[in-house]
């Protein structure tokens, strides 16, 4: 019987090929998800530790120059409201015409605190789990800078001013990722959502002009530093699928089902050119669904997407603070008792 890999070793070898059994990872989930499947945790990569993920996950750490009771500003310069997801919404800007980008400064990505709480992940966990880290590239940052609908605008009549925030933005972004790299990630997950649930924000036109250079930018920059590229992006993403595989990536999420991201579908198209992760349905089924009808439905993506390995098993987003905790543990005791490859640990339900 072939030995058990290590949760990095089954990660790494996922990127490329078959592991042992398909990997289980997750790259945010709600403190208070973690907190009623682990009561005792000290925090989330803890909770995700203890329940067996193979890999843990943080982004870097940003001070907030300005706080109020319901809204805070970032070092972008961005202000927020406050809310109840991991995520909070951003409600203005500071760079709206050309003057501002003049004046504005992005975060230093040297700063000493900057990766302080991804440094402590990697001194817990290095070596047990895989240790990845979240940032974003150009696109996003951008689009809080400046406001979505206003980045959109000037893609279509002032692209040149549009290429100069991002540029800001992706230098930046390029060099903290770099440290991250060197103190010990493993993966990137480079996290700049491109698209609605019905297309994506931008013509594939201006996606090859104004975006795909950057990310490919960071993808070069991950790989040079000898990590695994993770592209994340919400929404359907057929139109602009084949410009991301050429840029490099090694890795997709989250194929989200609602938006047309059919893990089957995908699998067909690019499953032997980069490793699908996802994409167990977070809106409806691991809010509102039963454990066994998520069970039902982590069977049904192994099916889709395990085949020669490169797929690990991810929820369609995120474990946001809606997710029922049961269904979280069932999915995920569910992706070790149907993802095990033939030949590997005889006895046990294998793929």
């Amino acid at each position: 019987m072939p030995a058990a890999m290590t949760s990095p070793e089954r990660v790494r070898t996922a990127f490329t090929g078959q592991p042992d059994r398909v990997p289980v990872v997750e790259f945010a989930v709600h403190p208070r998800v973690a907190a009623a499947l682990v009561p005792d945790c000290r925090d989330v990569p803890d909770a995700l530790d203890r329940l067996g993920l193979d890999a843990v996950c943080c982004g870097a750490d940003w001070r907030r120059p300005w706080e109020s009771d319901t809204q805070f500003i970032d070092e972008w310069g961005v202000l927020y409201g406050k809310g109840l997801q991991m995520i909070d919404h951003p409600v203005g800007g500071p760079v709206q015409i050309r003057e501002d980008l003049l004046r504005w400064q992005p975060p230093d990505p040297d700063a000493e605190w900057r990766l302080a709480t991804f440094r402590d992940l990697v001194a817990r966990f290095k070596g047990k789990r895989a240790v990845f880290f979240y940032h974003r590239a150009a696109f996003m940052w951008s689009a809080y800078v400046t406001g979505l609908e206003h980045l959109l605008e000037l893609f279509a009549v002032d692209p040149d001013f549009a290429e100069e925030l991002m540029d800001r933005v992706v230098a930046c972004n390029e060099k903290i990722i770099r440290n991250a790299i060197r103190l010990g990630a493993e993966a990137i997950h480079v996290a700049d959502d491109y698209a609605a649930n019905d297309a994506p924000f931008f013509s594939p036109g201006m996606f090859r002009r104004l975006v795909l250079p950057r990310l490919k930018r960071v993808v070069d920059a991950i790989h040079e530093e000898g990590a695994f590229a993770i592209k994340h992006t919400d929404g359907n993403i057929w139109p602009l699928l084949d410009d991301m595989l050429d840029a490099g990536i090694d890795g997709l999420n989250p194929l989200e089902p609602v938006a047309g991201m059919h893990l089957a579908d995908v699998k067909q198209h690019c499953g032997d050119r980069v490793c699908l992760v996802g994409n167990i349905d977070c809106g409806h089924l691991l809010s509102h669904g039963t454990p066994g009808e998520v069970e039902a439905a982590v069977r049904q993506a192994i099916e889709d997407g395990a085949a020669g390995g490169r797929f690990m098993l991810s929820s369609s987003n995120s474990i946001h603070a809606s997710v029922r905790p049961e269904n979280y543990r069932a999915m995920i005791e569910a992706g070790r008792k149907y993802g095990v490859y033939r030949g590997y640990f005889p006895g046990r339900c294998a793929w």
